[in-house]
């Protein structure tokens, strides 16, 4: 299942290629409560076909009626990209089913190019990041790879969007652990691989659009090339297989780095690290172990939840309370059982 972004990207230049009319539009401001972040994307084909979004449906109901013959509409005009704003007032995001006090502005491309999309995807599908460039009084459209993703910027002139390959996650351990994780981060835009030099487990693999990895760990991880919207999770419970590949992963700009285990187990591999490996406790900072969020979690299922989100916390900058880490949570829980 490819990212949002991709998909909008992908289905744009498909139809732009094919010969219809689209228009591709981008959230470049929000105040107050707002459904959709900044850099959220859709495109809009003139006949009213719609794939991604802006808003909670509203907005492209809108744009839908403005700009195609979907309701004997004027169809998609031509001319430079145009600033909109919805949401003023309190009756117009009303209408639009904005939050209370929501406004956003989007930036709305008439006649985007099919040969620098197409450009554009041909970096993305080879793994590299792009900062793609409009400047909304010509029109221009520049793009140019780069190595650092940028925060999303618009001064009201011009647009600067990083766009990226998609999410990677590689999974150590072809468990049922594996396969709820897997389910998960497919949802969410993922592109899953898993890895596991046991015949037994790779063999009762049984969860389909997942990349199976044959080979050590250690070796895997070297081959991945993990980048910066790669995420790698330990999920063997076997040293000799998690442990290499972990430093491997430490090594790379991975986002987000863990390993299954509990508070003891997860101990004494940090000592194992440190003691045979000469990994620092600066360098294992970036480990997370125990993995995961503090939700109670006791099946396979749930524990899957559990790390999903703590994932999805890092990959979106968020930095989450230290009640919520498993070691924290349950250090607490011990000490209220012992008070009662």
């Amino acid at each position: 299942m490819e990212s949002i972004d991709l998909l909008v990207l992908r289905t744009a230049h498909d139809w732009l290629t094919s010969g219809h009319r689209t228009l591709l539009a981008t959230v470049v401001r929000t105040w107050g409560s707002s459904p959709r972040p900044v850099g959220s994307m859709m495109a809009l084909r003139g006949d009213g076909r719609v794939v991604g979004s802006v808003s909670g449906g509203c907005i492209e109901d809108d744009l839908i009626h403005r700009y195609t013959t979907a309701y004997e509409g004027p169809g998609l005009p031509d001319g430079l990209p145009r600033l909109v704003r919805y949401g003023i007032d309190a009756d117009e995001a009303h209408r639009f089913g904005l939050p209370c006090g929501g406004t956003l502005e989007i930036v709305l491309e008439f006649a985007p190019c099919a040969d620098s999309l197409g450009q554009l995807l041909q970096h993305l599908d080879n793994g590299r990041l792009v900062r793609r460039s409009l400047e909304l009084a010509s029109g221009q459209v520049a793009l140019h790879t780069t190595l650092v993703p940028e925060q999303f910027a618009f001064d009201g002139q011009r647009m600067l969007n990083t766009l990226g390959p998609g999410y990677r996650m590689l999974l150590i351990g072809a468990g049922a652990l594996a396969e709820y994780l897997a389910t998960m981060a497919r949802f969410n835009g993922f592109k899953v691989s898993v890895c596991d030099p046991r015949p037994e487990y790779m063999e009762a693999w049984s969860l389909d659009g997942v990349e199976k990895l044959v080979g050590m760990p250690d070796d895997i991880v070297r081959a991945f090339a993990p980048d910066v919207r790669t995420c790698i999770i330990a999920l063997s419970h076997d040293p000799k297989l998690d442990d290499l590949a972990l430093l491997e992963a430490l090594h790379s700009p991975a986002f987000y780095i863990g390993a299954i285990g509990s508070r003891r187990n997860s101990q004494s591999r940090r000592e194992r690290l440190i003691e045979h490996f000469g990994e620092t406790q600066a360098s294992l900072k970036r480990l997370h172990g125990p993995i995961g969020i503090y939700i109670g979690s006791k099946t396979p299922a749930e524990i899957a939840v559990s790390v999903m989100a703590e994932v999805l916390a890092q990959k979106n900058a968020v930095v989450l309370p230290k009640e919520l880490s498993v070691v924290q949570a349950k250090q607490a829980r011990e000490q209220l059982m012992q008070v009662v």
